[in-house]
């Protein structure tokens, strides 16, 4: 059985050659930077518990044509949020009608989006919850935990042996909405991480940045609880706890949640990698998702609101750089379409 996997961007590069090293029969389908890139020294994965696994180039089947879905059983889309319309496109044009594809991309609504354009193709949603940064030369580097999750269904079974072997275990989960917005919460530091410039050890460790996270997911809990929906636990800790945890002190966070900060000092966002490669973020798909939800039920996200319009000067050339002071006080403020100021409390 053969895997494309749609998007070889960083998780598509590190999932797909990690399902390669473990005996897969794959193809990865990207842009030609990184066709080349991987041309010149092949792949290497590490991670924060110790894998160091280089696969040579000779080995690494890569396409820029999307004909290259042909003759896949499965197909895992991993391109950013904004292609996966023309994702669903190409995946109509050239998949078999029997693959079934996995959408293992960020924010809220993406399997929908491939299920509309793809009437009678088995789609199902999954979640990636940990980080992977390009580094040097041909290294993609894991630097937080977390396992696959994935929509259940008895099509999964023929792939579970070689996911679970890959080191990547298929989590089969009947509620996926919710997993969805409990994944989510934790992606709203995506942005404060870019805008903060440091590694999100380092962002996190640091108290001001954390209130900021404290404000974006309080404020998104709230406008969840507007909605009746309830985000599922992700990480070690609640969703309804994250903001109390969040805004403790230095010293007692370190001790009350330092587990939260079991992360690779190198691991960074990919909202971060994203700016210093000069690509679109997805903070439309992340923190935009909170601001739709609010207004389709008559509420505002002034904090979430606020950090999407500084990631989109960011995206033309700021280049800007927030103390975690500056930022806590950009995002307390945000002036509405009337030009009123609108004040984002802190829950």
């Amino acid at each position: 059985m053969k895997i494309a996997i749609f998007g070889a961007g960083s998780i598509g590069v590190y999932v797909g050659v990690s399902l390669l090293a473990a005996g897969a029969d794959a193809v990865l389908i990207g842009r030609s930077r990184m066709r080349e890139r991987i041309a010149r020294g092949g792949v290497r994965l590490t991670g924060l518990r110790g894998t160091d696994l280089h696969v040579e180039a000779g080995r690494i089947t890569f396409e820029e044509n999307a004909q290259a879905l042909g003759d896949a059983d499965l197909i895992l889309v991993t391109v950013k949020s904004a292609d996966t319309a023309d994702a669903a496109e190409s995946i109509r044009l050239h998949a078999h009608p029997d693959a079934l594809v996995i959408s293992l991309q960020n924010g809220i609504g993406n399997a929908d989006v491939l299920r509309a354009a793809l009437p009678g193709q088995r789609v199902l949603a999954g979640m990636v919850p940990f980080n992977v940064v390009q580094m040097d030369s041909s290294r993609f580097h894991r630097g937080t935990e977390g396992e696959l999750m994935v929509e259940a269904s008895p099509r999964l079974a023929p792939w579970l042996e070689l996911f679970r072997k890959a080191g990547l275990p298929l989590l089969e989960r009947e509620d996926f909405t919710a997993v969805q917005w409990g994944k989510l919460l934790l992606n709203l530091n995506n942005p404060v991480n870019a805008l903060s410039g440091l590694p999100l050890k380092a962002e996190l460790s640091q108290h001001d940045y954390r209130r900021c996270l404290a404000l974006l997911i309080g404020e998104a809990l709230s406008v969840l609880k507007a909605a009746g929906i309830r985000p599922a636990k992700i990480a070690k800790v609640a969703p309804g706890m994250l903001p109390v945890l969040l805004r403790l002190p230095d010293f007692l966070f370190t001790r009350v949640a330092g587990a939260m900060l079991n992360i690779d000092p190198q691991a960074r966002s990919s909202t971060w990698e994203d700016l210093q490669a000069g690509r679109r973020t997805e903070v439309d798909y992340l923190n935009g998702a909170v601001v739709n939800l609010a207004q389709a039920h008559g509420r505002q996200a002034p904090a979430n609101a606020r950090i999407a319009a500084l990631v989109r000067e960011a995206e033309q050339g700021s280049g800007r750089q927030f103390s975690g002071r500056e930022l806590l006080a950009a995002l307390r403020t945000m002036p509405d379409a009337a030009g009123n100021v609108v004040h984002a409390a802190e829950r």
